[in-house]
């Protein structure tokens, strides 16, 4: 698969979990329900998150190890909102959409083979000053797209990702968030533990082996029925 079409398979499967979440007219700034939407506060909130997937605090756990696999579940999280953000403030036509977002400046190097990512003290604190620049990103008045992507993409490449990688992990949770969807994640009955495991640790172990949106679905119902009995 061609690197512009990836890009423009996922704008179109954030498209549908958007319309179907939130209504059809979700790019006016409100859902069905008329809940204001606000794609950069998801994103910086998103990115405080990924922030306690590190030993950052000075007094507590200073040499615990990295949770590399949570931390990958981060990046495609803001990766969600900030397709969001992309489709709210763009037209419909996906492929000359994915076609910018393909020419923006560091995603050549997002297309390359993924690193395994450092524990050096040094690398992590860059990584945390990246996660922190794309929070003062959106925080501002001024938002520039382009600058946004190029942060995203190079934190991205420090945390061991690829284009291809992150396709990988974007379709399962974006299956995930469907899932939760349907099962009653918006007026609060849906269960997110699952025996013990978050179904973010669940997705994690049906992608060892399995990519297609509908298999992975069907995964997730079959452990959802085993730990949540009751429910069905």
């Amino acid at each position: 698969m061609q690197n512009v079409q990836i890009i423009e398979n996922m704008l179109k499967l954030q498209q549908k979990l958007n319309d179907e979440t939130n209504g059809i007219g979700w790019k006016e700034g409100y859902t069905k329900e008329g809940k204001l939407i606000s794609w950069r506060r998801c994103i910086y909130m998103e990115c405080a998150e990924l922030i306690d997937s590190f030993a950052w605090k000075h007094w507590k756990n200073i040499s615990e190890a990295t949770n590399w696999e949570n931390v990958r579940i981060e990046i495609v999280d803001i990766w969600h909102f900030i397709l969001s953000l992309l489709l709210e403030n763009k037209k419909q036509d996906f492929h000359l959409f994915a076609t910018e977002i393909a020419s923006v400046s560091v995603f050549q190097d997002f297309c390359k083979e993924e690193d395994k990512p450092s524990e050096n003290q040094s690398e992590i604190y860059g990584i945390l000053n990246d996660i922190e620049l794309i929070i003062h990103k959106c925080s501002g008045f001024d938002l520039d797209l382009g600058e946004l992507l190029s942060v995203y993409f190079t934190l991205a490449i420090k945390c061991g990702l690829n284009l291809n990688s992150l396709y990988q992990i974007y379709i399962g949770k974006n299956v995930l968030n469907a899932f939760r969807q349907d099962h009653g994640y918006k007026n609060g009955t849906y269960i997110k533990n699952w025996n013990g495991k978050e179904d973010n640790e669940i997705l994690n172990e049906i992608l060892k082996t399995e990519i297609d949106y509908e298999k992975i679905y069907n995964h997730l119902e079959e452990e959802y029925k085993k730990a949540i009995p009751c429910k069905f």
